[in-house]
């Protein structure tokens, strides 16, 4: 079933302690709260890069469609959460946005 995902690679933060409390304290609740979210995954343990450097945690956001990750952006919800990033992130972040499809 063809489905839109937001992944998000997250670089190594100044304080991973004070990140991870961040993160599922605050963060993950906020972006639970947009509309049209269908799961919200993340990396469990340590991220190993085959090629080139790994990011500290993964997140990968599902959505129906591209334009439910639109509305979703746009949202009050989603507005939220972009602006709470420079909160915990101070790594910086990457966050893709494409459809998705099994093969």
């Amino acid at each position: 079933e063809p489905m839109a995902q937001v992944l998000v690679l997250y670089n190594t933060p100044a304080d991973p302690a004070a990140f991870d409390r961040y993160y599922k304290e605050t963060h993950i609740p906020l972006a639970q709260k947009i509309r049209g979210l269908r799961s919200y995954l993340i990396s469990d343990g340590a991220v190993q890069a085959l090629a080139g450097s790994a990011p500290y945690l993964v997140a990968i956001l599902e959505f129906d469609s591209m334009g439910d990750i639109s509305a979703a952006l746009a949202s009050p919800e989603g507005q939220a959460v972009a602006a709470d990033l420079p909160n915990f992130a101070s790594g910086g972040a990457t966050l893709l946005i494409y459809d998705s499809k099994a093969v």
